[in-house]
C-alpha cells in the first residue's frame, strides 16, 4: 500500500543468536562483531541451542580470542506459544563477552 510504513523490529549488531547451523558459523559471528570494534558482544540461545551456546563461547575464548572475558551469564526461562497455540516454557541463556 502506498504510504504505508512497514516496521522491522531492529537486531543488535551485538547480538548472536544460536540456532541449527553449524558451530564456527557462530563462532565466525562472535569474532567478526570484535573486529569490527563491538566493546562486547552477547550469545543468546533457547532450548537444545544452549550447549551449542556453551561451544561457542567456549571456541571463541579458548581458541580464537584469549584476551576476552566472560562478563556475564544469565539463564532463564521464557514462555512461548506453539504453532497450535499451547503455551510452555523453554529454557534460555544469554551469554556477555568482553575485553
Amino acid at each position: 500500500m502506498e504510504g504505508e510504513e512497514i516496521k522491522m523490529e531492529a537486531k543488535p549488531e551485538n547480538v548472536v543468536y544460536i540456532g541449527k547451523k553449524p558451530t564456527m558459523n557462530y563462532v565466525l559471528a562472535v569474532v567478526t562483531q570484535f573486529n569490527k570494534g563491538m566493546p562486547e558482544v552477547m550469545i543468546k540461545a533457547r532450548g537444545n541451542a544452549i550447549s551449542r551456546a556453551v561451544d561457542v563461547k567456549e571456541i571463541v575464548v579458548n581458541r580464537f580470542m584469549r584476551d576476552l572475558k566472560e562478563k556475564s551469564i544469565q539463564t532463564s526461562s521464557e514462555e512461548v506459544t506453539g504453532e497450535d497455540g499451547t503455551k510452555f516454557k523453554v529454557s534460555a541463556i544469554r551469554i556477555v563477552l568482553g575485553k
